[in-house]
């Protein structure tokens, strides 16, 4: 279409982001073309490796920035009296979750081939116990192993990013009420062995591949449903923050510190998911290759404003108002939502597929203040309810994808996770205790147990 819009065209495509009940003929959208598709006019060997390799970097650069992302979002959401903390916290668990993947994640979720329980070629429940090795210094082409994919030290750099946003969700939901030291010793079993674990199911081609085909593209489920499930966990047997719900079961705000900090945050995380899930093509040493990555990118950004858009209009209708912190969760809940399939669709559906992620995002943070399960960041229902919407989505536009495997592969990683998670938080509750005193919690845990405040002058 081409010319200026007309006031009255320009009001109508307006109206149409109301979309989420009336996109159907966006789910509509062409396939990628056969032209595209089949475009895979190689580089010579060496080259393709050298361009996997910097996706790879790339993708990496990117997903690190998420955890600043993480971090801004948090430091928002929480109040002034724990902003410290949380910073603390979020460059605490990149530490540990990094240490953790290097010394036994790695080769546990990635055993290529060596598996301790299950075949030996693959389908199997248990990768190898090993620290991960780096390719030998300035190796030729004839000494990599596998020239036509990327340097083991890229792929490291990249998957260990993805290693640490899973413990990152965990840090938002439990703010503001649990103790430094077991919630890192927690970040250390979840990176070391909880994720690497049920990731390696899938895309360590263990037996969720093998054997019930379960895609997730770049980790719906493996990712942002892990660390849902483990959060979840957590939030459940902490408890709430003191004085968040009434003996009546009304709820008590707590309003965050900074609505432009979370804001940041959000742009920041919106930013690092190009990379996220593009780079999750994992190769683009083919024209077909290429065009793919641009496509993934172009959806991702599709997803988001479909949950920040639906996340906006349906606030206002509901409240009157629009909730900023709904939006932003909205946008987020957008980018989980189409991170298990952002290949296949087109525009259109991956706004629709986002903006249902918005959709459960506004329902779901009242839902669980009913259950008095408290929250403080909204990652249960962006990261572990919209995970397994997006992952259910993944039918709706891939046609190797069947309901049932994708079904019983939520169900099978949501109860490991879950219960692994449970225990774990369970002996640390046990024997070390979970939450600070009750004096501690009311003074902040920036004084309490950082000993900096983050806004000394405001008190």
């Amino acid at each position: 279409m081409t010319g200026h819009k007309t006031p009255l065209r320009l009001l109508g495509g307006i109206a149409l982001t109301g979309l989420l009940l009336t996109l159907p003929a966006l789910a509509q959208d062409a396939a990628p073309a056969e032209a595209v598709v089949d475009a895979a006019i190689a580089v010579p060997q060496d080259v393709a490796f050298i361009l996997n390799t910097l996706l790879l970097l790339i993708g990496g650069f990117l997903v690190f920035w998420m955890a600043a992302g993480f971090a801004m979002v948090e430091a928002g959401m929480v109040r002034s009296k724990n902003v410290s903390m949380q910073l603390l916290k979020n460059i605490a668990l990149f530490a540990v979750a990094s240490f953790a993947y290097y010394l036994i994640g790695y080769n546990l979720m990635y055993p290529l081939g060596n598996w301790s329980i299950g075949s030996d070629d693959g389908g199997g429940y248990l990768g190898a116990f090993s620290i991960a090795i780096l390719e030998a210094v300035g190796i030729t082409s004839d000494q990599a192993d596998d020239i036509s994919y990327a340097a083991t030290s890229s792929d490291f750099f990249f998957q260990v990013m993805f290693c640490a946003t899973a413990a990152s969700i965990v840090s938002g939901t439990l703010a503001e009420r649990i103790k430094l030291w077991p919630f890192l010793i927690f970040t250390l079993v979840l990176t070391a062995v909880i994720y690497p674990i049920a990731g390696s199911w899938k895309w360590g081609g263990g037996f969720l591949d093998t054997q019930f085909g379960f895609l997730d593209f770049a980790g719906s489920t493996i990712v942002h449903s892990v660390g849902g499930w483990a959060a979840l966990a957590g939030a459940i047997l902490l408890g709430a923050r003191r004085g968040k719900f009434n003996a009546d079961g009304t709820v008590n705000a707590m309003p965050g510190s900074s609505m432009p900090l979370a804001t940041l945050g959000m742009f920041i995380l919106w930013l690092g998911w190009y990379g996220f899930n593009g780079a999750s093509q994992l190769a683009m040493g083919t024209v077909g290759d290429v065009a793919d990555v641009g496509r993934i990118m172009a959806n991702t950004n599709a997803g988001a404003i479909g949950g920040a858009l639906a996340a906006m209009i349906l606030t206002a209708v509901m409240y009157k108002k629009v909730d900023l912190t709904m939006v932003i969760n909205g946008a987020l809940a957008g980018l989980v939502s189409i991170t298990a399939e952002p290949l296949t669709p087109g525009l259109g559906m991956a706004t629709l597929i986002g903006g249902i992620g918005g959709i459960i995002v506004v329902f779901a943070v009242p839902m669980l203040d009913k259950l008095k399960i408290d929250d403080v960041v909204g990652a249960i229902p962006v990261h572990l309810l919209a995970g397994i919407w997006g992952t259910i989505a993944v039918v709706l536009t891939n046609s190797d994808a069947t309901i049932g495997g994708q079904l019983i592969s939520i169900a099978i990683i949501g109860v490991f996770v879950f219960v692994v998670s449970f225990v774990i938080w369970f002996i640390l509750k046990a024997t070390m205790g979970l939450r600070p005193s009750a004096e501690d919690e009311d003074l902040g845990m920036d004084l309490a147990e950082v000993g900096v405040e983050a806004y000394p002058e405001f008190k």
